[in-house]
């Protein structure tokens, strides 16, 4: 998550005048979490800040609104019918083409609060030093009326290796998350949908396994072409490079035999033992969908496995 200049740049090219709302800090129980943001616009909307009334009522405010930028803290009680328990402050800011061209860097921090000292404040200095020093991106927070967001950079390189039934399902489910970075390849153009996401990026090729020097050595990979063969040398080759995560749609019987083909190709035990198949949950059925979601979860458990590591360890 974190300020997506992109996803704003095409709302405005769109809608001109747009409207942002994030949630900037909070206290207790809440529907989303902080830099959780929406885009409005006078006919529109896109995004989420939990729904219900919180956000009924910000979107109302965000298009009367005159005067940019608003902080405004909001209990999560009976007042507006929910019982979260706790209580969320919004930012509202406005934007047009003008606000977005200086746009650039890592991190967007900029005085929110009519309190604010124009000069950074000592405890932003630090956390922005930080951030340089150690090459990580800050936590969105509100620090003494200035507002900290890390611009939105996906951290997650996933290759969708086959554009069938199921390939297309995954990317149907896992290209609204907004911290994977999709490539989706298959042998020829026409093997894809006329429609996709104008983010993710299509690599049609007559011979994929070629493709495959250029996945950043930690990707993500799913394995699910037409053909066996071209499955068996996907495995192939990833196990040859580097990666932090293969999954391969299979059967029992096909993994069995992958796994003695592989075997003959000189890959050990252990490091056939990396690729997962099958892949998904295959309690939930065969239907491409539920195989979709299966995977999907299954990639989202591993991430924040992940970022629960790096925090203990931190």
């Amino acid at each position: 998550m974190g300020f997506d200049l992109q996803e704003l740049q095409q709302a405005v090219a769109a809608h001109g005048r747009v409207s942002r709302v994030v949630i900037a800090a909070l206290r207790g129980s809440s529907p989303r979490e902080v830099g959780a943001a929406m885009l409005l616009w006078d006919s529109g909307q896109s995004g989420t800040i939990g729904g219900g009334a919180l956000e009924y009522e910000a979107a109302a405010a965000a298009r009367r609104q005159a005067e940019t930028p608003v902080v405004s803290t909001h209990a999560l009680g009976p007042d507006l019918g929910q019982c979260c328990g706790g209580a969320v402050t919004l930012l509202c800011e406005t934007f047009t083409a003008a606000d977005l061209a200086p746009l650039q860097g890592e991190i967007f921090a900029r005085p929110v609060s009519a309190t604010a000292d124009l000069l950074e404040p000592l405890a932003l200095r630090r956390l922005l030093a930080r951030a340089r020093s150690q090459g990580q991106r800050p936590a969105t927070q509100l620090i003494e009326g200035w507002m900290v967001e890390p611009m939105h950079q996906p951290q997650t390189d996933l290759w969708i290796w086959g554009a069938g039934h199921v390939g297309r399902a995954l990317v149907d489910v896992l290209s609204p998350l907004p911290d994977l970075a999709i490539t989706w390849v298959d042998t020829a153009p026409e093997r894809f949908p006329e429609n996709t996401p104008a983010d993710l990026r299509k690599l049609p090729a007559a011979d994929p396994v070629l493709l495959l020097r250029h996945a950043p050595e930690k990707a993500q990979h799913l394995i699910l072409t037409y053909s066996h063969e071209l499955d068996l040398a996907l495995c192939n080759g990833l196990l040859s490079q580097g990666f932090s995560f293969a999954g391969l749609i299979g059967s029992a019987t096909k993994w069995a035999r992958f796994r003695s083909r592989l075997a003959a190709l000189g890959h050990s035990p252990i490091e056939i033992n990396r690729i997962t198949c099958p892949i998904g949950d295959p309690a939930l059925g065969k239907h491409p969908q539920m195989i979709a979601v299966g995977v999907a979860a299954d990639l989202l458990a591993r991430d924040a496995m992940k970022d629960a590591n790096k925090e203990r360890r931190a």
